[in-house]
């Protein structure tokens, strides 16, 4: 008698690609919605900017490379690419940055190399980081917290000043009015001053008693949203964690060593793009290692790189380059630090 054995595997997880992208969207909103209530709707706009921009260049390069168009506009995978481009750039950054932005991210980093799947480098991340060595004036005119801002933006305001670079119900000076630098940037450059930590942090408007004002809460909330991808096992504990225990170890030791040059861990945790980049960035299947002490290794460079560039580097922040830079190294871990074969021993 002959058997028909279909070929493995034989068990499907009932996860797909959508409902993995669909998941780790809903897990941003906590954050985004943090996100809008200290920077107003210039966040919205930003996201519906990167979307628009990375599904139509996403559809445009799928008809150029003879593929099938909707299957791989489902699978959400520009989507998330557009989000977490724009929860990286300024909330009243110019429209052509964002539209630049997600454009080079969909067609030079992920569709010039064969599409999801084929990136060797994270594709948002490609894209921030491109933005910011060739336009480092627009990329880092950060809007105000709000809660700082004697001018509060409705959304008209909003789209007014990313469109056009005005806002008319409250005069052409508004822009120049609710921007500063962030809680990092303004770090770095007073601890160049040789002001100490302290100083610069005591009655400073950018800073809480925990970090950067509003990016603490911000930062927790996607923490939350981190840990229900971990929860849903959409994600691995592995790489977040070792990204941040990287940076509290570091942080704490050179804190412990000269807390007057070098800011506590707390800070570095909860400022910036820290949580979003632990949970959200680093974990990218994609262009991540994929053995589980690979991941270790490879989020713990990550770590490393961020301390790192945040201290001695040029940019305040480092989540994108310490990103781009492992992404290289991956395939190196992973040639090392092989996965078990199912059904064997080692």
């Amino acid at each position: 008698m002959e058997f028909k054995t279909p070929t493995s595997p034989h068990i499907h997880s009932g996860a797909s690609v959508s409902r993995v992208m669909l998941l780790v969207i809903a897990a941003m909103i906590p954050g985004i919605a943090v996100y809008v209530g200290y920077f107003g709707w210039g966040v919205v706009i930003n996201i519906l900017l990167a979307i628009v921009t990375a599904l139509a260049c996403e559809a445009g390069m799928l008809i150029i490379r003879k593929r099938p168009v909707l299957p791989f506009l489902y699978d959400g995978s520009a989507l998330v690419t557009a989000f977490l481009l724009a929860l990286a750039l300024p909330p009243i950054a110019p429209w052509w940055i964002v539209v630049l932005g997600a454009a080079f991210a969909i067609i030079i980093a992920k569709q010039l190399y064969g599409g999801l799947g084929y990136n060797p480098f994270n594709p948002a991340m490609a894209g921030y980081v491109m933005l910011l060595v060739s336009f480092p004036i627009e990329m880092t005119r950060w809007q105000a917290p709000l809660v700082n801002s004697e001018t509060s933006l409705s959304f008209i305001d909003s789209w007014n000043i990313i469109f056009s670079g005005i806002a008319e119900k409250i005069g052409d000076n508004i822009t120049d009015a609710i921007t500063m630098a962030t809680p990092l940037d303004n770090l770095k450059t007073e601890l160049r001053l040789d002001q100490s930590v302290e100083q610069i942090i005591n009655g400073n408007p950018l800073f809480s008693h925990l970090a950067g004002l509003g990016w603490e809460w911000i930062n927790i909330a996607f923490l939350v949203g981190g840990l229900f991808l971990i929860y849903k096992r959409i994600i691995s504990w592995h790489i977040p964690v070792a990204v941040l225990a990287t940076i509290a170890v570091l942080s704490g030791v050179f804190y412990l060593i000269d807390a007057d040059k070098f800011s506590s861990p707390m800070i570095h945790l909860l400022s910036g793009a820290t949580m979003l980049g632990a949970f959200f960035i680093a974990t990218d299947p994609v262009s991540a290692t994929s053995s589980n002490p690979g991941r270790i290794i490879y989020g713990v460079g990550i770590g490393i790189f961020i301390y790192v560039i945040r201290t001695w580097g040029g940019y305040p922040d480092a989540v994108a380059f310490s990103v781009l830079l492992m992404n290289m190294v991956a395939p190196t871990i992973d040639y090392y630090v092989k996965p078990r074969v199912f059904g064997h021993k080692k």
